[in-house]
C-alpha cells in the first residue's frame, strides 16, 4: 500500500488553495452561502462517479479552478484515503469530500450537501481515522460546510445508494411471480443485492436487509435478517448467523444463502408451520458474501471454473479466514494456569499493527451488535463439517486433534448438519470427501490441518458464539446446472443447523428486584468455558444431553448453583432462570477474567456495541507506532511535497 502513496501524492508539487491562517487547525474561512453560481463541467477524475456532472468556482475552500483543486492537500487526501484506511468507508468518504471540493451546481445554484449525511458518516468512519492517528479532516466539518433540509440540501451519496441497492426498501417487489419462485443461477453482486432487497420487501413483517460495512473495493457487505420483529433483539430469542463466500472463489455458500433467504420468505407467505415457528423463535442473519471483491475475480474466469487460488483472497490479497486475531495460542497459554478464565479473550494490541481487512473488521464489529449463539461459515473444496479448534496444540504440528472444552456440543452441531446431508452420508468411497466417511463426515479442524487466524476459533474464544465450518463440495465454483441439486442437498441441513440454537438451556439472570444483571457469567462444572448474559439479562448455553451443574455469578452478587438435566430427546432449550442476591460490603472473590479498557482508550472497532463491553486496555491502532519526531507514519508522505504542511490532519 505504501508504494501507491507517493504516486498519488506526486501531483501536489505545490498547494495553492485557501490560506490556512485563520485558525491553528489550518482550516479555511467559513464559506458564505451563495444563491447563484456559474456552473461548469465537473472534470475532476477523483469525483467522476459523483451524482452530478456540473460544479462551480470558487469552491467553499476558495479554490478558483480545477487545477487549484487538484493541487490542494485536500484533494490529495481524498485520492489516498482508500489506501490509508485500507478500504474502510470507501467510496462514501471520497464522495462526501467531493461535495465540498467540487460542489454541485444546477440551474445557476450551488446547494450544500446535507448535514445529516455528513454526521452519519462521521460517526461511522471516525474510528478508522483514530486507528491511524489522523484527525477528522477540517473540510468535512458537518456544521461548517453542510446544510439542512430546509435550505434545500442534497444527498451526495444518492447515486452510491442507488447502485448498491438495486431496490429501495420501500419499493414494491415485482408482481406476477409465485411466492416460492427461486432462480437457481449464479448471481452477480448487483443481482445478489437486488434479490435480497426484493425478498425483504416481499416479506417486510419478518425480514429486513442491512449492511455491516464495505469490502476493500467499496461493495456493501449486505445481510438479510429474518425474525418475528426484524431489527430487534427479543428476550431469550437466540441469534444465528450464516456466512458464505469467505473465500471469493468458493461460491456455493453464497448461492445457498441467497436461496435460503427466498425459501424462508416463501414458506412464511405459504404458512409453513415449521418456518413460522422458526422465525417466531429465532433471529436469523444471512451474509451471503463476505468477500464480494474476490468473487468478481473468480467469476471473471467463468462459471464452472474449479480454481483453487484465483479470487480466493480479498482485494488486498488477504485470506479472510486467516486474518482474525490468533486467540487460540493465548488459550493454550492460559489453560494450564489455574484460576484464570480462558473465554472472552481480548484482541491482543499487536494484532492491529498488521493488515486487518475491512471485511474482517466488519465481522468483528458485527459480533458486538447482537448476542450471537450459533454460526456457520460456508466454504468449498471438500465435503465435511469441521469444528474448532482449527489451530493445533502444539502449534508446530501440521495436524493434531485439538478439542475445545465444548467438544461434545461441537460434535452434535457438526453431526446435525452432516447427518441430514445425503451426500455426506453416502457410503461410496468414490464420492467427494470419501476420506471422511469413517468419521461420519465431521472432523476437528486441527485434526484435518492446522492454521491460525480462523474465524471459528475467534468466535468461540472472543464471544458466546459457537461456529462450525461447512465444506459444501469438492468443486469450488460449480456450474449453474449443479446449483439446484446443491440446494436440495443442503436445504434440510441448513434448517436443522439453525434449529440447533434451541439446544441446551436458556433463561434470565436478574437481581432480587427483577432488574437484569448484564454480563453475568454462566459456568458449567467440567466445561472450562463461560458464557455471559446479554444487556437484558438473558442468556443461552448450548449443552449436550445429560446432567450439568450450572452456576450464575456476577461481581457484587452471591453465586447461584443449580443442577440441570437435559433429556436426550429434548428439542428446545430448557428454561433456567437465576435470581442473584447482593453480597455485603466485604471483599469478594471473583474468577480473574479479561480486563476492561481504561477511560479514553482507543478502540479500533469503534467502541462498545449494545452487547459487548469495551476492549482490552492499551488497545492500539492497527498501524505501527509513530515515526520519527512523534508524528504518525503517514506524515512524511505529505510533508515531503511542500512547505504547506496539512497540520489539520494531526490530532495534537
Amino acid at each position: 500500500m505504501l508504494l501507491l502513496l507517493p504516486a498519488a501524492l506526486a501531483v501536489a508539487a505545490a498547494w495553492p488553495g485557501c490560506e490556512p491562517s485563520w485558525d491553528p487547525a489550518g482550516g479555511c474561512p467559513r464559506p458564505s452561502a451563495t444563491d447563484s453560481a456559474a456552473c461548469v463541467d465537473l472534470q475532476l477524475r477523483t469525483c467522476g462517479d459523483a451524482a452530478y456532472n456540473r460544479t462551480a468556482f470558487p469552491t467553499p475552500l476558495a479554490h478558483r479552478s480545477r487545477e487549484a483543486v487538484e493541487a490542494s492537500p485536500e484533494h490529495v487526501l481524498l485520492s489516498v484515503l482508500h489506501h490509508l484506511l485500507e478500504g474502510q468507508c470507501n467510496p462514501d468518504l471520497r464522495l462526501l469530500g467531493c461535495a465540498v471540493l467540487a460542489p454541485r451546481c444546477e440551474g445557476g445554484r450551488a446547494p450544500r450537501p446535507c448535514r445529516r449525511v455528513c454526521e452519519a458518516l462521521r460517526e461511522a468512519c471516525l474510528p478508522a481515522f483514530d486507528a491511524i492517528d489522523m484527525a477528522w479532516p477540517y473540510f468535512l466539518d458537518c456544521a461548517r460546510y453542510f446544510g439542512d433540509e430546509e435550505e434545500g440540501c442534497y444527498d451526495p451519496l444518492e447515486r452510491l445508494r442507488g447502485e448498491r441497492g438495486g431496490l429501495d426498501e420501500g419499493e414494491a417487489p415485482p408482481s406476477g411471480l409465485p411466492p416460492s419462485f427461486v432462480d437457481f443461477s449464479h448471481h452477480s453482486y448487483a443481482q445478489m443485492a437486488r434479490v435480497l432487497r426484493r425478498t425483504a420487501a416481499r416479506c417486510p413483517q419478518v425480514a429486513r436487509t442491512y449492511s455491516i460495512g464495505r469490502s476493500f473495493e467499496g461493495r456493501e457487505l449486505l445481510v438479510i435478517e429474518f425474525s418475528g420483529r426484524p431489527g430487534q433483539h427479543e428476550l431469550m430469542e437466540p441469534e444465528v448467523k450464516l456466512i458464505g463466500n469467505i473465500h471469493g472463489n468458493e461460491v456455493a455458500g453464497r448461492e445457498l444463502l441467497i436461496y435460503l433467504a427466498q425459501y424462508l420468505c416463501a414458506e412464511h407467505l405459504l404458512g409453513s408451520a415449521r418456518v413460522q415457528r422458526l422465525l417466531n423463535t429465532t433471529r436469523i442473519h444471512l451474509l451471503p458474501s463476505l468477500n464480494p471483491d474476490g468473487y468478481e475475480v473468480a467469476a471473471a474466469e467463468g462459471a464452472g471454473y474449479n480454481g483453487w487460488t484465483s479470487g480466493r483472497q480479498n482485494a488486498q490479497n488477504l485470506d479472510l479466514n486467516r486474518n482474525f486475531p490468533d486467540l487460540t495460542s493465548e488459550f493454550y497459554r492460559l489453560v494450564s494456569a489455574r484460576g484464570t478464565r480462558t473465554d472472552h479473550l481480548a484482541i491482543p494490541p499487536h494484532y492491529w499493527w498488521g493488515k486487518v481487512a475491512p471485511e474482517t473488521k466488519a465481522v468483528m464489529k458485527w459480533m458486538r451488535t447482537a448476542p450471537f449463539v450459533l454460526s456457520a461459515s460456508l466454504h468449498g473444496g471438500d465435503l465435511v463439517v469441521s469444528y474448532p479448534f482449527d489451530f493445533s496444540r502444539p502449534p508446530h504440528e501440521e495436524k493434531m486433534f485439538s478439542p475445545t472444552p465444548d467438544e461434545k456440543m461441537f460434535k452434535l452441531l457438526a453431526r446435525a448438519y452432516a447427518d441430514a446431508h445425503p451426500m455426506m452420508m453416502d457410503k461410496s468411497e468414490n464420492r467427494c470427501g470419501g476420506n471422511f466417511l469413517k468419521r461420519g463426515s465431521i472432523i476437528n479442524g486441527a485434526d484435518w490441518y492446522s492454521f491460525t487466524g480462523g474465524m471459528s476459533d475467534f468466535n468461540y474464544l472472543h464471544s458466546n458464539c459457537f461456529e462450525v465450518t461447512v465444506e459444501l463440495g469438492c468443486v469450488k465454483f460449480p456450474p449453474a446446472e449443479a446449483l439446484y441439486g446443491l440446494w436440495q442437498h443442503n436445504k434440510e441441513p441448513l434448517l436443522r443447523f439453525v434449529e440447533m440454537a434451541h439446544r441446551g438451556i436458556k433463561g434470565v439472570v436478574m437481581d432480587k428486584f427483577g432488574k437484569p444483571v448484564k454480563n453475568a457469567r454462566i459456568s458449567v462444572k467440567g466445561i472450562r468455558h463461560d458464557i455471559t448474559a446479554a444487556p437484558d439479562g438473558d442468556y443461552w448455553r448450548l449443552l449436550p444431553p445429560g446432567t450439568h451443574i450450572v452456576i450464575a455469578q456476577a461481581p457484587g452478587y452471591a453465586k447461584v448453583i443449580k443442577r440441570v438435566t437435559i433429556p436426550a430427546r429434548l428439542r428446545r432449550a430448557g428454561r433456567v432462570d437465576f435470581i442473584l442476591q447482593p453480597l455485603g460490603t466485604g471483599p469478594t472473590k471473583v474468577l480473574q477474567g479479561p480486563r476492561r479498557g481504561r477511560p479514553g482508550a482507543r478502540d479500533p472497532l469503534g467502541g462498545a456495541g449494545p452487547h459487548r463491553a469495551p476492549e482490552e486496555p492499551g488497545q492500539e491502532p492497527r498501524r505501527r507506532p509513530p515515526g520519527a519526531g512523534g508524528k504518525p507514519w503517514w506524515w512524511s508522505y505529505f510533508t515531503a511535497l511542500s512547505q504547506h504542511k496539512p497540520r489539520w490532519l494531526l490530532k495534537y
